[in-house]
């Protein structure tokens, strides 16, 4: 055996991963890689001393769309960004969150719908628009019971490109058929919005010969409902699998996954800057 996969309750994937890399084994490790920065942190340390390798999972990152929002952006294409809008309006059913006794508490699920839901739509945000400045932010607790955490926070973003974005996070909007995960990128040049991995806006002032190739295979062609938006299992699983291939070819090529360490960290320490702004009233948290 050469590589251990940890799908555990996420506060304990500290203990895992250590157990792991210990015995010698390279670690793939399901969402979030832990529940603090200081916890991934100290995962990293552990890997490095013992000479494995450390891969996240998220999966959003490997959708072709993404490959093709983000090459829009480095290239110029929406000019000068300026703001980006992040949805992520799910339902989970208060069965959900009886089913396991580890769900919705901050030692082991480390959150609500910012860690545990929100998670991916964020870490594609960071991809997209870069690192956090600031934070202020506003949530809590308010159509489920008996759980710890929020399902409804909104938080107010500014990049340090000096770009400045609203991240909108629950599992308290009700639909039967799910609404999907968004976001939703503004420049002085142009603007795209990607629904889960379609493109519902495409609109740049200077066009080109593959935006209707790209608008025809990734555009929105029906208002099918998201995956995952109200039932975990109707994630498509091809994205894992892009995921998986990536940390596997990059071991046997000798590289870097796409998603190691100090990427899965990326978006926790984010997620811990808005539970702390929440705390203290929406006070503005500097990263």
């Amino acid at each position: 055996m050469d590589v251990v996969t940890i799908c555990s309750v996420s506060g304990v994937h500290l203990e895992h991963v250590s157990a792991a890399a210990r015995a010698g084994k390279h670690i793939i490790c399901e969402k979030p890689l832990e529940v603090t920065p200081e916890r991934i942190d100290e995962m990293m340390v552990v890997c490095d001393e013992n000479n494995v390798s450390l891969s996240g999972i998220f999966p959003r990152r490997f959708n072709d769309s993404t490959a093709i929002f983000k090459n829009a952006i480095d290239h110029g294409r929406l000019g000068k960004v300026v703001l980006c809008d992040t949805a992520i309006k799910w339902w989970r059913t208060q069965e959900y969150y009886d089913s396991g006794a580890w769900r919705g508490t901050w030692s082991l699920d480390g959150g609500g719908a910012l860690m545990n839901q929100s998670i991916h739509t964020i870490d594609l945000m960071l991809h997209l628009m870069g690192d956090v400045k600031s934070v202020a932010a506003s949530g809590g607790l308010e159509s489920h019971e008996g759980i710890e955490v929020e399902d409804v926070a909104v938080a107010m973003v500014d990049f340090k490109s000096g770009a400045r974005g609203v991240i909108q996070a629950s599992t308290a909007c009700f639909s039967k058929t799910g609404l999907p995960a968004s976001i939703h990128i503004c420049g002085d040049q142009g603007s795209i919005m990607m629904v889960d991995d379609k493109f519902s806006i495409w609109d740049l002032k200077d066009s080109s010969s593959k935006d209707d190739e790209i608008l025809d295979k990734f555009g929105m062609k029906s208002s099918k409902s998201g995956a995952g938006a109200a039932d975990p299992k109707a994630i498509d699983f091809q994205w894992h699998q892009r995921n998986f291939e990536n940390a596997l070819n990059a071991l046997t090529c000798g590289e870097k996954a796409t998603i190691d360490g100090n990427e899965g960290r990326r978006s926790v320490e984010l997620i811990c800057a808005i539970y702390e702004s929440i705390k203290e009233n929406g006070l503005k948290i500097n990263l």
